[in-house]
């Protein structure tokens, strides 16, 4: 499972990103699974890294989804509308 660290804004998502994206090949086979329970301080960069996450997991054959993800951060995945994407798709 990916862990997201405790802070994600536009000032550390790069090197979140490039942290995820390079921990990605090692993931347990089957869908990606990202856990953000520790995400504390965040902005619309945590979506971002999230979403490239995603792009970058299924281009690899395989599914993703998020757990733990903050009801705040929930909530401005519904306003941008990309909601349904953070999680598995049945």
């Amino acid at each position: 499972m990916l862990v997201l660290p405790p802070e994600l804004t536009h000032r550390q998502a790069r090197a979140t990103l490039e942290q995820l994206l390079q921990a990605l090949p090692a993931a347990p086979d089957g869908a990606v699974q990202v856990d953000a329970r520790a995400l504390r301080v965040f902005d619309s960069s945590a979506l971002a890294v999230l979403l490239e996450c995603r792009r970058a997991a299924l281009a690899a054959g395989r599914g993703f989804a998020v757990q733990g993800l903050p009801e705040a951060l929930a909530g401005m995945a519904g306003l941008y509308g990309v909601q349904d994407l953070l999680h598995p798709q049945d």
